[in-house]
């Protein structure tokens, strides 16, 4: 019964564009465990004790957070189901963490390393250095990247498919960029790198995103930009971080410029709500200033 009810329950939310993956994943697990234990109905108890034998307490409130939603889904159809109380395991959203920006010099010296990347020879540091330098001069979030097929390069720029909640965007480019790709693409055909995917290993698929973001943080600890295995650091979404805030500095520092450049880039990332650009402000010193500048004024009572 319980499989039945998340069928529908995932493809009512894939409906609206969302993947779902993970959270189907997560009720999926839930189910297998409950049956297990002979329940036909969702028990709050056995929520519980599930939630509990996570491996974190993170985790433990991200089972309890998709659980909760479904047990209130499946409630409506059949009130057998059991519906536990919000935050059990805690409550809100943990605070997104504060973006590192990564010096030019510090990009030019990992895309350089990345070439140095086993085995010589093949596509794969070819690979690793041309994904670190588009991420850096685009901002596009490295799924999108890794999604890019080699006849989403077009003449007006990159199409990307696999934005979040499905939406497609024509992204433009810079000549430099595109000169960047043409290279690369040159380098696949001289070393006879096949596959559909524009980024690929010598297996001719895009590399795993997780694997691309173990090779970046390697890279990073061995050039001494980040600190041993359990510290913080530059990680490859710094890129996109990076990428947001130097295009804010560079804009003209008066608020309605401001205000048109954040709508804009907020479409370039393709951010589905501009509050989301707006964070990128709380890592942008110089608008920062400009902000408690504006914001002294308006106190003093002589902000224009």
């Amino acid at each position: 019964m319980m499989n039945a009810q998340i069928e529908r329950y995932v493809a009512l939310h894939r409906s609206f564009g969302r993947k779902f993956d993970a959270q189907e994943r997560w009720l999926r697990l839930f189910a297998s465990y409950a049956n297990d234990l002979g329940d036909r109905h969702i028990k709050v108890e056995r929520i519980y004790d599930w939630c509990r034998s996570a491996s974190s307490q993170n985790v433990a409130r991200d089972r309890f957070d998709h659980l909760r939603r479904f047990c209130l889904y499946a409630h409506a159809e059949d009130q057998q189901h059991q519906v536990p109380p919000a935050g059990v395991f805690g409550r809100g959203k943990r605070r997104r963490p504060t973006p590192h920006i990564i010096e030019p010099e510090q990009l030019r010296a990992i895309m350089q390393a990345a070439l140095d990347l086993p085995p010589k020879g093949k596509i794969s540091p070819h690979t690793y250095h041309y994904l670190f330098g588009l991420l850096a001069t685009t901002g596009v979030r490295i799924s999108e990247a890794l999604a890019l097929q080699c006849n989403d390069v077009v003449d007006d720029g990159l199409v990307i498919r696999n934005g979040k909640f499905g939406k497609q965007r024509l992204l433009p480019i810079q000549p430099s960029t595109r000169e960047a790709l043409d290279t690369y693409l040159s380098i696949r055909r001289r070393l006879n790198a096949r596959g559909d995917d524009l980024f690929v290993t010598t297996r001719g698929r895009a590399p795993h995103q997780t694997v691309v973001h173990i090779v970046f943080v390697r890279l990073a600890r061995k050039l001494g930009f980040r600190g041993p295995t359990g510290t913080k650091g530059i990680r490859v979404h710094d890129l996109r971080h990076t990428f947001a805030v130097r295009s804010l500095e560079s804009c003209q520092h008066d608020r309605e410029a401001i205000r048109h450049h954040l709508a804009a880039l907020s479409t370039y990332l393709g951010h589905t709500d501009v509050a989301n650009t707006y964070w990128y402000l709380e890592a942008t010193p110089v608008l920062l200033r400009d902000i408690a500048a504006a914001g002294e004024q308006l106190f003093r009572g002589d902000a224009a």
